[in-house]
């Protein structure tokens, strides 16, 4: 990357803002913009209280100093002037990622780079149209981004491969942890991932094997133990005597004969609504932004603990 040190978020959502404390706290300044005025009234707050519970895990030293390399701006223009890169985190959806990728293409500067927060949306279907297209890429995160490192840097047929070096090159030195992809797939790595196990879930919650607290419990007290440190394939080569080819030998299978064929299709009306009456028994919805709150105080002493044990990228 240039020596600037200036970065724009575009979009100060739930990701957008954990952006900005990311690049703040890799000694960036960063200007946030969103069109929403609540939105941008929340941010600097909102901040602040995050800032002060990374410090109580030890993850920063001064928070003050990070919070006043954040300024909130009210207009794109003046976010994206002469910015080194552009992490845009608007709502997901192509006409969304569309719009706001045009008007970047038309204010940003000759070597500005843009990287998109979006999810699953490959970024060929939201800049094909821009000038600048092989400088748009995807880099999407998992939230809250301040807490959880790994982010996916996904290019478009067009974007520039020196471009992707520079964007991999910029989120290594902000400390988080890229996983690059060689060509665009729906739904990327993390997703594809992630809805396998979420399809089966509710598979099995709709067919009353278990129940959510239970299959919640798998994970957390489980699976989740192992994958907070280590993936499936590091998994599985610690899980038999001779690693991963013995494991394979032993259990494929197994695997095999699990495989829904053909999936259980989208989940159901009916299902989805069961399942949230148990999760607001369990949850009321006025309590979710408390336990947001909690998730993100336990993930930053997991993010403590990883650091000391030097088991983060």
């Amino acid at each position: 990357m240039s020596d600037r040190r200036d970065i724009a978020v575009v979009g100060a959502g739930l990701v957008g803002s954990g952006w900005a404390l990311v690049f703040a706290r890799a000694g960036y300044s960063v200007r946030v913009y969103d069109h929403s005025n609540d939105i941008r009234n929340r941010i600097l707050p909102w901040a602040k209280e995050s800032l002060s519970e990374l410090e109580k895990t030890g993850l920063i030293a001064d928070p003050q100093t990070i919070l006043s390399r954040i300024t909130v701006h009210d207009s794109l223009g003046s976010a994206v002037d002469q910015v080194t890169y552009v992490q845009e985190s608007v709502f997901e959806t192509v006409t969304a990622k569309t719009d706001v990728s045009l008007v970047l293409d038309a204010v940003i500067g000759p070597d500005t780079l843009v990287g998109s927060s979006s999810s699953g949306i490959p970024a060929s279907r939201f800049t094909s149209e821009c000038k600048n297209r092989d400088r748009f890429m995807i880099a999407h995160p998992v939230n809250p981004p301040h807490l959880v490192p790994v982010v996916e840097v996904v290019p478009a047929p067009w974007t520039d491969g020196e471009a992707v070096d520079r964007v991999i090159e910029l989120m290594r030195e902000i400390k988080q942890v890229p996983v690059r992809l060689t060509r665009e797939i729906d739904g990327f790595v993390l997703n594809r991932l992630q809805g396998v196990l979420l399809n089966e879930a509710w598979a099995l919650y709709e067919e009353g094997i278990a129940s959510l607290a239970d299959i919640d419990a798998t994970i957390a007290h489980g699976l989740g133990l192992r994958w907070s440190f280590m993936g499936p394939f590091e998994t599985i080569d610690l899980n038999a005597p001779g690693g991963i080819e013995d494991y394979a030998a032993r259990l494929r299978d197994l695997y095999a004969g699990m495989v829904r064929t053909p999936p259980p299709g989208a989940w159901s009306d009916d299902v989805i609504q069961k399942a949230a009456e148990e999760r607001r028994a369990a949850l009321p919805a006025d309590k979710l932004a408390d336990r947001r709150a909690w998730r993100d105080a336990i993930l930053g002493r997991l993010a403590a603990f990883k650091k000391s044990e030097h088991l983060t990228g």
